[in-house]
């Protein structure tokens, strides 16, 4: 599976910035009251993990191409 460069790219970015927003909920959320900060974290965590195997796949198969 080789993800276009597009993709690859924007998965690239996102996985950044779910930590970040997740990171984010979490502080927040005792201060403004925000409902299941703990399950936002695993959610996120879980996304991140998804998306970093898909996007280890993809550099797999790319660099194995020439092989």
């Amino acid at each position: 599976m080789k993800l276009p460069d597009k993709v690859y790219t924007s998965l690239k970015i996102v996985m950044i910035a779910i930590p970040a927003l997740a990171t984010a909920y979490v502080g927040l959320a005792p201060v403004w009251g925000l409902p299941e900060p703990e399950k936002i974290s695993i959610t996120a965590n879980i996304l991140c993990a998804m998306l970093g195997t898909l996007l280890g796949v993809s550099t797999a198969a790319y660099n194995n191409r020439d092989k």
